[in-house]
């Protein structure tokens, strides 16, 4: 007996970072951009409530979710959708825009999934250039073909911690055909405090031809429990409603996902956390020529082109001293390393080890 013959596949899986090596010991993770100060006070009141139903399925349509999202964000109700974490939205945009042989064009670093959801799908995506890590709009441009059907950029960037401003945003969208789907992720965008960047939300929350994405995984920690969002026309929305999974978000999930957007406070003391610190990381580095990315995200893109020691040599004498950060190869940036900004303790736990490796250099 065989196994029937199924379709074969040709993509490069998705690797996350290493979030343990030896179960004895307790590594310091600063591989994954995850929440540096955990979660909200008000979020952990929910880890009590016993009185869950959780025998039961939850609302298929996420409607108290996406009412705080609406009221929070000053956004329309009608035109958000709700899912297993952002990824789960990336995949079923290109369900619903993608044939074999499409094309989607994407910043040659970007978010892995991007590409590993189009390749199943059989469209072929293709790689802009960029100059000194920052997406190019004139090399996007240059790509597009009549088969173009999407364009993903993630502003603020990951893995490169560079961003496109509020007026290179509108020129991308003026040049791109109209027909051409501009999805934005803004993964990250809470952490940008600069004065010329502008949220893709804010920028385009009444353009029918750009598509928002929005996670709960960053900035509100509920990394493990995959809760993200998507924002559009609602004609976008009706049909992805129509290949949206019954019961993605979970109850448990919808509920912490609504008191985390509630919480103020908690955004304005993880802002600051990662502000304070980005910066001080930044320049600790820069003293062992390690170049690096203004603190506009929650993490740093290492840059080991001018310093002494190679990156994978430095990964390695911070796994020896139980730190872990991300390696670049899945990105095929050469030596460089993505480094998390963790909490206070971890933070000073990391400087005193690398003033303690250039010093054995």
């Amino acid at each position: 007996m065989s196994v029937p013959k199924f379709r074969n596949i040709n993509i490069d899986v998705y690797k996350p970072g290493k979030s343990g090596v030896n179960k004895n010991k307790k590594y310091v993770k600063l591989s994954a951009n995850e929440s540096s100060l955990g979660v909200s006070s008000d979020v952990k009141k929910i880890f009590k409530n016993k009185n869950l139903l959780i025998n039961r399925y939850p609302d298929s349509k996420s409607k108290v979710l996406r009412r705080a999202i609406s009221k929070e964000v000053k956004c329309d109700f009608e035109k958000i959708i709700c899912g297993a974490g952002s990824d789960e939205i990336i995949q079923m945009i290109c369900q619903l825009y993608l044939n074999k042989n499409d094309e989607v064009i994407l910043p040659e670093y970007s978010f892995l999934m991007y590409r590993i959801y189009s390749k199943i799908i059989g469209a072929k995506v293709l790689f802009s250039k960029e100059k000194n890590f920052k997406i190019s709009i004139e090399n996007i441009l240059k790509k597009v073909t009549k088969k173009t059907k999407i364009v993903f950029i993630a502003n603020p960037n990951n893995p490169t911690g560079t961003y496109l401003n509020k007026s290179e945003l509108i020129t991308l969208r003026k040049k791109l055909n109209k027909k051409i789907l501009l999805v934005i992720d803004d993964a990250y965008h809470e952490y940008n405090l600069k004065k010329d960047y502008v949220s893709g939300l804010d920028l385009f929350k009444r353009t029918k031809n750009v598509f928002i994405l929005r996670t709960f995984s960053k900035l509100y920690g509920l990394a493990s429990l995959r809760v993200g969002w998507g924002y559009g026309d609602k004609k976008i929305i009706n049909a992805l409603y129509k290949i949206k999974p019954p019961f993605n978000v979970n109850l448990f999930a919808e509920l912490c996902a609504t008191k985390a957007i509630l919480d103020k406070e908690f955004v304005k003391r993880s802002v600051r956390h990662n502000t304070f610190w980005g910066n001080k990381i930044k320049n600790f580095f820069m003293k062992y020529n390690i170049s690096t990315n203004d603190i506009i995200c929650n993490f740093l893109l290492l840059d080991f082109r001018k310093c002494k020691i190679s990156s994978n040599s430095f990964m390695k004498k911070l796994l020896n001293n139980r730190i872990i950060i991300r390696g670049m190869k899945e990105y095929k940036i050469k030596n460089c390393l993505r480094l998390s900004i963790g909490n206070s303790s971890e933070n000073k736990y990391l400087l005193k080890v690398v003033k303690k490796i250039f010093k054995n250099v």
